[in-house]
């Protein structure tokens, strides 16, 4: 099947080129236009029914009218002069308030407007909250409807904010903004020059890595432009998928496959150019499209074999309660198999067509290159590999003792930068009123039998929860208009996004909610503090589920596609050791560096699925390499050097540019992302250069062919074909090939 795919795309490279540029373009248009429509910002929409903020979301939608894509801003008003308001003044308020109210808002259209973008136009509903208890402000309620993430609805809450700043301005008032769209549009025009520049920056990264590692411009440049193709590809298919099966993505789910697409595809790239060259040098007279299928068909086993423990790897989240990641798996798995279809066709076909002016102006082909630092790694590793797997060892454990004082953070990770405006007018609220007043805890309440709730019953329960200490404030009672329901929101004394907030609401809270709620009433704690309570417990149940089921189904890929027992129990052994040295490493640098509560609660899955997925890539390719180098006549030991020697820098280089890729989300102002970019980096760069460079080939080193066990590769009688290896013509041959060896000189 694989050579099947990789002949036909080098026979007929240009009906390959010309269906990838066709529908490559066509589905990456539609995805980025229709992406919005297939995202679900609401994070509590991913948790299971069961969970009580869940369930408390499910009544606000049936009896306050609350949308599933609502967003719910904080609006400040005060005198512009700075004098405290009046009752005077709190009318005028409340009065401007109600213009506004009844006022459509229209989405304004740009060129920059992408098509296909739904028009968000609407009246805003905009209600008065509470006035500060010194007279300083008024406190607005506003909501708007639509997904924040989309450029479109963006614009609607530009085109709101200025509306209602020019018309308060007008009556000697200021406005702020903040909690919600407010936060999310500050950020990012807050973000928009860093996020360029970081892209240009890391374009420009990948680039130059291509550049000197091959002196060649269109070997520089093709690969970024072919997985650009695939990658916007696979994203659209992900988001037809998603218009078809109506299952709605997380709003990080887009960002993170481009991630993951740009590194994985570079690296498939990278390791057909790598031996593609090897293959040019090595057989001078051969032509350009010959040497492509040949090429193709022994790397794409091996790429196959990556990309397939990546699919493993990320379906297994199908299993997890918590639908972020249960939508999060199928979606990377999918866009993976794209850019494995890709791999197998487009980037052999153009290999096929550009032949030896692939590696232009560059003259390497000509010769075989000096040994290099790869070369002499690889003589090192294989002459003293009970050193090399040592240090390798005490590397990753140095690096794991981290884990001992490991934190877990479940909160939302906060906004990151507080220089917008938006956090600005949040810092101004938190000075008069407790910190929970943009963003309260929510209880609500409804009858056991769907009747009518008897609303004056709730006194009892509005004591008791003003009673519990951390609630610094409770709103009245607000009945539904069907009579049916009613809220009593909490306005905490910490920080809802931060962990004194969540223990507050999933204890003393809701303990005061399950005494105190009248007889015959059902009673459920929302908002942000209580939805990443049960967020956590709902991660804590995935991750003892969705780990051993991954491990277990990468392991029997590795069985599966290497046909032996020994090899894969080392691969996963490494790797095992990797994440942990990599979780460990994340933990001290949050904990301790940067002083934070503790690592995101996303970063343990993510880097287990990243760095096991993707550091199994190298160990798979190290170790196609060392099997094949095992099948020629000589010493194992000699085969682990030349193995790494031909694979090393293609496993650097790729190493090299995925963690450029992974670390680019480092310089986000979300605290959470920084994380996942900087650990997925650091993982990254251990698998490369200490797993698959090092320890493998160590290993390999001490086991001789025996790592094949129970069967070993069947050596032939052929020399090397390759200019410059060691060739042992009549050398026995034997199973025991320690006792010769290797040449340093």
């Amino acid at each position: 099947m694989i050579r099947a795919l990789t002949g036909f795309a080098t026979r007929s490279p240009w009906k390959v080129i010309a269906l990838w540029a066709v529908l490559g373009i066509a589905t990456t248009i539609l995805g980025q236009a229709l992406v919005f429509r297939v995202t679900q910002p609401g994070t509590g929409e991913f948790l299971p029914a069961t969970y009580d903020s869940a369930a408390a979301l499910k009544v606000a939608e049936e009896h306050f009218g609350v949308k599933p894509d609502a967003n719910p801003l904080t609006m400040l008003v005060a005198r512009a002069d700075g004098a405290k308001l009046s009752e005077s003044d709190e009318l005028l308020i409340d009065a401007e308030a109600a213009k506004l109210a009844r006022r459509e808002v229209a989405m304004p259209k740009t060129e920059e407007t992408p098509p296909f973008t739904k028009d968000h136009s609407q009246v805003p509903r905009v209600s008065p909250a509470m006035t500060a208890p010194d007279r300083s402000f008024r406190l607005l309620s506003v909501e708007l409807t639509g997904n924040p993430l989309d450029p479109g609805m963006q614009e609607l809450y530009r085109a709101f904010r200025d509306q209602a700043r020019a018309e308060f301005t007008e009556a000697g008032l200021r406005t702020g903004f903040t909690a919600g769209l407010a936060n999310s549009v500050d950020t990012a025009d807050a973000e928009k020059t860093r996020s360029t520049v970081v892209g240009i920056a890391m374009l420009a990264v990948i680039v130059l890595l291509h550049v000197l590692v091959f002196r060649s411009v269109l070997a520089a440049l093709v690969p970024l432009l072919v997985v650009s193709v695939i990658g916007g590809a696979a994203a659209g298919v992900v988001v037809g998928a998603s218009l078809l099966t109506g299952v709605r993505l997380d709003a990080s789910t887009p960002q993170l496959i481009n991630v993951v697409l740009i590194g994985i595809g570079i690296d498939y790239f990278l390791f057909l150019l790598f031996r593609f060259r090897e293959q040019l040098r090595a057989r001078p007279e051969q032509t350009g499209r010959a040497a492509a299928a040949e090429v193709a068909g022994r790397v794409g086993t091996a790429v196959t074999s990556a990309a397939l423990t990546i699919v493993a790897a990320f379906s297994t989240l199908g299993v997890a309660s918590f639908g972020q990641f249960r939508v999060l798996g199928p979606a990377i798995a999918v866009s993976v198999l794209v850019m494995l279809l890709g791999s197998l066709t487009l980037m052999p076909a153009l290999l096929a067509v550009t032949g030896r002016k692939m590696f232009w102006p560059s003259r390497g082909l000509r010769r075989e290159p000096p040994e290099g630092m790869a070369g002499r790694m690889g003589r090192q590793v294989a002459k003293r590999p009970v050193t090399m797997v040592l240090a390798s060892l005490a590397v990753l454990g140095a690096l794991a003792a981290g884990l001992a004082g490991m934190q877990t953070d479940y909160g939302p990770g906060g906004a990151g930068d507080t220089g917008t405006a938006a956090a600005r007018t949040a810092a101004e609220i938190a000075r008069a009123l407790p910190a929970g007043a943009s963003d309260p805890t929510t209880v609500f309440v409804t009858a056991s039998d769907g009747g009518r709730l008897d609303v004056h019953a709730l006194g009892g329960l509005s004591k008791a929860l003003a009673a519990v200490e951390g609630v610094g404030r409770i709103a009245p009672v607000v009945p539904s208009e069907d009579g049916r329901a009613a809220r009593i929101d909490l306005l905490l004394t910490a920080d809802p996004q931060e962990q004194q907030a969540r223990d507050l609401v999933s204890g003393p809270v809701r303990d005061a909610v399950a005494a105190h709620r009248p007889e015959g009433t059902e009673a459920h704690v929302g908002g942000t503090a209580a939805l990443f309570a049960d967020i956590s417990s709902a991660v804590s149940g995935d991750l003892k589920v969705v780990f051993p089921v991954a491990a277990g189904l990468i392991l029997l890929i590795l069985l599966l596609l290497l046909r032996r027992l020994l090899a894969p129990l080392v691969l996963m052994i490494s790797v095992g050791l990797s994440f942990a040295a990599t979780l460990g490493a994340s933990a001290l640098v949050s904990q301790n560096l940067l002083d934070r509560p503790g690592v995101n609660f996303m970063l343990p899955l993510v880097l287990f699925l990243f760095v096991v997925a993707l550091g199994t890539d190298y160990n798979i390719l190290i170790s196609d390499r060392i099997r094949e180098e095992m099948e020629k006549p000589g010493p194992a030991r000699e085969a682990v050097a030349r193995a790494v020697r031909h694979t090393a820098p293609a496993i650097a280089t790729a190493g090299l540019v995925l963690a450029a890729s992974f670390g680019s989300l480092a310089v986000n102002p979300n605290p959470g992302t920084q994380e996942i970019g900087f650990a997925t980096a650091l993982g990254i760069m251990l698998s490369a250069f200490v797993l698959s460079v090092v320890l493998v080939p160590a290993l390999a080193a001490l086991l001789g062919r025996s790592i094949w066990w129970p069967v070993r590769p069947r050596r032939t009688d052929r020399t090397a074909v390759h200019t410059g290896e060691n060739r042992h013509n009549g050398h026995t041959g034997r199973a025991d090939d320690k006792e010769r060896p290797v040449p340093v000189g």
